[in-house]
C-alpha cells in the first residue's frame, strides 16, 4: 500500500453497502483493507479494486484479533457488518436470533472499534463510520430484536463521539431506510418471495446511495464531523409509512 494514501477498513464488504463503499472509497483515493466471512465473494469485490482482502467474522473475537493485527495502519474504519434475523413478535421471540443480532450489530462494532482505536488515534486524523439504520430511532411490529440492536449501536456511537472529544478521531453514523440489498432475503431466511414484498410498489435505496454518503462524510475537512446522516427513499417517510404504487394491470386506481 502507498504510505502517502489513507487506509480504509470496511467490514461486511462482500456485498451490499460494504461492497459499494469499497468502490466509492477507492474513487476517493483510499487504499482498502476489506473484511467479510465469505472470502470468495470478498475477493470478487476487492481484487479488481486492488484491495487487501482478509477473512473476518466480527462475532468471533479471535477472528477480529487476527484481522486487526494484520492491519498496520488505519485512517477510516467503516463498521458495516450487520443484519437482521427473523420478524417474530416479542411474544414469539427467538432468543437465538436476538443473540445473533446483538453479537453482529453491537458487539461486532465494539470489537472492531476497540481493536483499531489505537491505530486510528495514531493516524492523527482517524474516522469511525458506523452503518446503523432508521431502526436505531424508530420501532415497528416484528422488529424488536433488530431495532433494539440498532438502538444500542446508536447509543454506542453517540457515546464514542463524547469519549473521543478532543482526540483526532471523528465519529459518524449513517442511518439508511429501506434499501434493496440482501438484507430482506437474509432476514426472511432466504424466502425470495417474502423478501421482494418488502420493496413492492415503491422505489427503495440501492447500496450505492449509502456508499456515496459514506464516502462524502469521510472526505470532509478534518475539522468537520458529520454526526449523523439519515437517508430514506422518497417513497418512505417513516419505518411504517411507505408510499406504494399499485402493480400495473392490477385494476386499482392511481
Amino acid at each position: 500500500m502507498n504510505e502517502t494514501r489513507r487506509v480504509a477498513v470496511v467490514t461486511g464488504a462482500s456485498s451490499g453497502f460494504g461492497a459499494a463503499a469499497a468502490v466509492t472509497l477507492t474513487r476517493e483515493g483510499f487504499d482498502l483493507v476489506l473484511g467479510a466471512r465469505r472470502a470468495d465473494r470478498l475477493r470478487a469485490v476487492g481484487e479488481p479494486l486492488g484491495a487487501r482482502c482478509l477473512r473476518l467474522d466480527v462475532t468471533d473475537p479471535e477472528s477480529v484479533e487476527a484481522f486487526c493485527d494484520a492491519v498496520e495502519r488505519v485512517d477510516l474504519l467503516v463498521n458495516n457488518a450487520g443484519n437482521a434475523f427473523g420478524a417474530e413478535s416479542i411474544a414469539e421471540a427467538d432468543e437465538a436470533k436476538w443473540r445473533s443480532m446483538f453479537e453482529l450489530n453491537v458487539l461486532g462494532v465494539l470489537r472492531m472499534t476497540k481493536a483499531l482505536l489505537p491505530k486510528l488515534l495514531a493516524s492523527g486524523d482517524g474516522h469511525v463510520v458506523n452503518v446503523g439504520s432508521i431502526a436505531g430511532f424508530e420501532v415497528y411490529p416484528g422488529g424488536a430484536g433488530y431495532t433494539a440492536s440498532k438502538h444500542a449501536l446508536r447509543a454506542l456511537t453517540r457515546t464514542l463521539r463524547i469519549e473521543l472529544l478532543g482526540q483526532p478521531v471523528r465519529v459518524t453514523e449513517i442511518s439508511p431506510g429501506l434499501a434493496e440489498t440482501e438484507f430482506a432475503l437474509v432476514r426472511h431466511g432466504g424466502d425470495r418471495e417474502r423478501a421482494s414484498k418488502v420493496y413492492e410498489g415503491m422505489t427503495p435505496l440501492v447500496a450505492l446511495d449509502v456508499a456515496e454518503a459514506i464516502a462524502w462524510v469521510a472526505t470532509r475537512p478534518s475539522h468537520v464531523n458529520i454526526d449523523e446522516v439519515v437517508i430514506r427513499p422518497r417513497d418512505q417517510a417513516t419505518a411504517l409509512l411507505v408510499h406504494r404504487r399499485p402493480a400495473p394491470g392490477s385494476g386499482s386506481r392511481p
